[in-house]
């Protein structure tokens, strides 16, 4: 029902939005119990097997990436609403006509990396904005505002192209982010759009969940730590 309901284009605002997020949740159920995987696979239409095992495949890694003590304490973040789907697919297509770069991977970043925007704050790294830059990268291949979307996006791009891409699409990521688990994710999740760019709607209405020794925490729009 989310990935038909993600696919329609009568779907939209908040509906869609939600339906993003019941996504997210069935995928993380997913993730808990892998032996449901190739049941649940095989249960689904054809036209979306592709997109969630492709979106699987890519928690994998992420869950590779980000294996390690959990946090002790919640982020010193921020969380705000998200620009619109076109809005920010605008800004994609923007950085792709100008330097080269696919849409679908500048979106794999900012999905992986703050959730399409919604994290404000700094990272453990000190990287920060909705691209997640560290201060002299910035200095080196940004422009404008690291904090706003339209700039970081164009940054992200333009930093990716003096690293090899679109020629050598995985030495570009992996500069971004020296891990082989974070390059594997983001072309998991790259190719997922680039094969079916409907889904990139759903990904957009992922929310942000923080782990916690009692299990991920949902930090929501509005959310602030006191």
């Amino acid at each position: 029902m989310v990935e038909a309901a993600i696919r329609d284009p009568n779907v939209s605002g908040a509906q869609l939005a939600w339906m993003g997020s019941l996504q997210q949740l069935a995928y993380s159920r997913l993730q808990d119990f892998p032996d449901w995987k190739e049941s649940v696979l095989a249960a689904l239409p054809e036209r979306t097997r592709a997109a969630v095992s492709g979106s699987l495949d890519a928690g994998k890694q992420l869950l590779i990436l980000n294996a390690g003590p959990t946090p002790r304490t919640l982020p010193n973040w921020k969380i705000v609403a998200p620009a619109p789907i076109d809005e920010l697919l605008g800004y994609y297509k923007e950085a792709e006509a100008e330097f080269g770069v696919s849409w679908y991977y500048l979106a794999a970043i900012h999905l992986v990396e703050t959730r399409m925007g919604r994290i404000r704050g700094l990272s453990s790294a000190g990287a920060q904005g909705p691209m997640q830059f560290m201060p002299a990268t910035w200095a080196a291949y940004g422009r404008g505002d690291i904090n706003n979307d339209h700039d970081a996006i164009l940054g992200a791009a333009r930093y990716l192209k003096a690293a090899g891409a679109p020629g050598s699409m995985e030495k570009a990521l992996f500069a971004y982010n020296h891990s082989q688990a974070y390059v594997n994710a983001l072309a998991l999740y790259a190719e997922v759009m680039k094969a079916d760019p409907a889904a990139y709607r759903g990904y957009h209405g992922w929310q942000v969940y923080y782990p916690t020794k009692d299990g991920p925490v949902l930090l929501p729009v509005g959310w602030t730590k006191e």
